[in-house]
């Protein structure tokens, strides 16, 4: 299926009907409550929603689950009242929205990465929820909210806490650990469905979990037969992955099952992903495997008027604009080849590595092992003491540590020579700045977010490690959520099994000292999948760089970068300026470091110029509704 995917939530009342005649526009498919009024109305493929129904009971999972309506008409019996639905939903696995509708009430909630997300507005006087936050600004007519486009300009998708923020007004984000409880009046609260795992197994016996889940999660991409497609970078993360969907036999698969790899080639002739590429492809027999020439593969920033000539097709800005032409060329050379769904490694750095915050813990925790983790790391990576030693004596709470960062947050960037060492950051996060062609009024924005953040923020774990790793899952969670935007809409749907919520589940249950350990590489992913992948590919300790690659495609891309910057709409709403954007893109540049945030600043740029096709419907006559039970009795 081609064109935008998404749904709508709405209450089990006559507000709720009302409400749906106003989304009707933007609908092609539509699933009713046990009273016949209008539950879902969106627009997806055959196979996205499955429902269960045990009398006035129904229960739904939205996304990649597999899950049969019978067997989810099974557990809906089970459910006693709409605060049960978790206790029924138990060991479903995959990456998926959930959802109930009992005796008038429903319950939504989606995962814990954010890869699944709902928003909620008041549209019609009623809480309508949906996956898409451009839905509802479109059918209540918000606009941007200019504070949050400033945000973005920091980072993309944003960091936590400023995570849970929605980019349009008068539209709210539900919390990822949240869900939503809207009644038949229409009024919604919201209570928690997720809360992370403390930390406390050793990794040994954590690893036949991690083992499991991770199975069971490419098991859910497999499930529905067809070809599936897969990132083969050579890396640990994506290599595992093409080695777990290429097992046979597996009871869940249907005949039939084909896996394809593909894998784009660096510039840089040092780097080694092509050599240990080589390795995985060599034991992954019988297997279609796809490597574009260099001279056929886009650049970074390749084609950029491709996006601006049409609806950008993320609800919300994001860096994703940078490899906007790669996506294209992906999703070409994957869809004719049949592919349905393609499997990439994002999450496996966040959950099975560990963050240089941890340390910050480990010293106070196990001295002794922490300095001998310390002084390994300072010899393989000469960190200077004084800075280290600073760094691990810092003792702010989450909420004094947002504070500084927003005093910070123009702070001058120190220059330091290129090749001059630094030691990393043991703090709640990473200190982000604004970009240098950012405007006063427009870090005075993002300040003031942050400060409000502040007053009521919690860190997502009581210490800085674990707290890490959460943040980034939720950022990597997010920025798939928007790739899945892009490529859905050309017929090929992205999956991330590393975000699913039961591997983060497992994962993270793994002390994080234990996660990684020096001289071996992402321990507990090697250990959890030997035997399926080959020793000699588990032996990689190496990650690849691709300096080169950003270096080329700036070269190859200024002209096109400098004239979409021209006459920038950011420029005019006071949040760039772009003068200096202009002299930072044909400035001289050592490192990537001096346009870290030209991404993010590019996301935003398109998708805002592109804002008036986001929430304007296909047309203002009433588009036919296809009414589907989608497996329900």
């Amino acid at each position: 299926m081609s064109g935008d995917v998404w749904f709508t939530i709405l209450p089990d009342g006559e507000s709720g009907v009302a409400a749906a005649r106003l989304l009707r526009p933007w609908a092609t498919k539509a699933i009713t409550h046990h009273s016949g009024r209008p539950w879902l109305l969106g627009s997806w493929p055959d196979g996205q929603v499955t429902v269960g129904a045990a009398g006035a009971r129904r229960v739904a999972v939205i996304g990649r689950c597999p899950v049969t309506a019978d067997a989810l008409s099974v557990r809906a019996g089970q459910l006693r009242d709409i605060g049960d639905v978790e206790r029924i939903a138990h060991g479903l696995t995959g990456s998926f929205h959930l959802l109930a509708s009992v005796g008038g009430s429903v319950r939504a909630r989606g995962s814990a990465s954010g890869v699944r997300r709902l928003f909620h507005a008041r549209v019609g006087g009623v809480t309508v929820a949906a996956d898409r936050s451009d839905r509802l600004a479109g059918v209540i007519g918000a606009a941007p909210d200019e504070r949050l486009l400033a945000a973005h300009l920091l980072s993309s998708p944003l960091p936590y806490p400023l995570d849970d923020l929605c980019v349009w007004q008068s539209v709210r984000a539900l919390p990822s650990c949240d869900a939503l409880l809207i009644d038949a009046d229409g009024r919604a609260r919201t209570q928690p469905w997720w809360t992370p795992p403390e930390p406390r197994l050793p990794w040994q016996e954590g690893v036949p979990a991690v083992r499991a889940a991770l199975a069971a999660a490419v098991d859910a991409c497999m499930a529905d037969g067809g070809t599936v497609s897969a990132d083969l970078t050579g890396g640990m993360d994506s290599t595992s992955l093409c080695f777990l969907a290429a097992r046979e036999q597996e009871p869940s698969r249907q005949p039939g099952t084909k896996l394809v790899t593909m894998r784009w080639q660096s510039l840089d002739p040092e780097n080694d992903d092509a050599a240990w590429a080589a390795r995985a492809t060599a034991a992954l027999t019988d297997i279609e495997h796809v490597t574009p020439a260099q001279d056929q593969w886009p650049h970074w920033y390749s084609d950029l008027t491709a996006l601006t000539g049409d609806a950008v097709p993320t609800d919300e800005p994001g860096p994703w604009v940078r490899d906007g032409a790669r996506l294209a060329e992906q999703c070409r050379l994957m869809t004719v080849r049949g592919s349905r769904l393609h499997l990439m490694g994002g999450g496996g750095d966040e959950l099975f590595g560990t963050f240089p915050s941890h340390l910050h813990d480990y010293v106070r925790r196990h001295p002794l092992a922490a300095y001998s983790r310390i002084r390994t790391h300072r010899a393989s990576q000469h960190w200077p003491l004084g800075q280290l030693l600073r760094q691990l004596a810092d003792r702010r709470t989450f909420g004094q540590w947002l504070t500084a960062w927003a005093e910070d947050l123009t702070a001058p960037r120190q220059p330091s020579p290129a090749m001059a060492r630094r030691a990393p950051s043991t703090a709640w996060g990473a200190d982000l700045l604004m970009p240098p062609w950012a405007t006063r009024d427009a870090a005075e924005a993002v300040r003031s977010l942050i400060e409000e953040a502040s007053a009521g923020a919690e860190p997502l774990a009581p210490e800085r490690g674990q707290h890490a790793a959460l943040a980034c899952v939720r950022t990597g969670g997010r920025g798939l959520r928007l790739l899945d935007q892009v490529t859905s809409r050309q017929g090929l749907g992205q999956a991330a099994p590393y975000l699913d919520d039961e591997v983060i589940e497992a994962a993270l249950a793994i002390r994080v000292a234990e996660r990684s350990t020096p001289g071996r590489y992402k321990p507990v992913l090697a250990e959890a999948v030997r035997g399926i992948v080959p020793d000699d590919v588990l032996r990689r300790n190496t990650k690849g760089e691709y300096s080169t690659d950003f270096h080329v495609s700036l070269r190859h891309s200024r002209a096109g970068l400098v004239e979409l910057f021209d006459d920038s709409w950011l420029a005019r709403a006071g949040l760039i300026d772009d003068a200096a954007i202009r002299a930072s893109l044909l400035g001289v540049h050592p490192t990537p470091e001096g346009l870290r945030s030209l991404s993010s600043s590019l996301g935003s740029e398109i998708w805002i110029q592109a804002r008036s096709t986001l929430t304007r419907p296909p047309s203002t006559a009433t588009t036919p509704i296809t009414a589907v039970t989608e497996g329900a009795p």
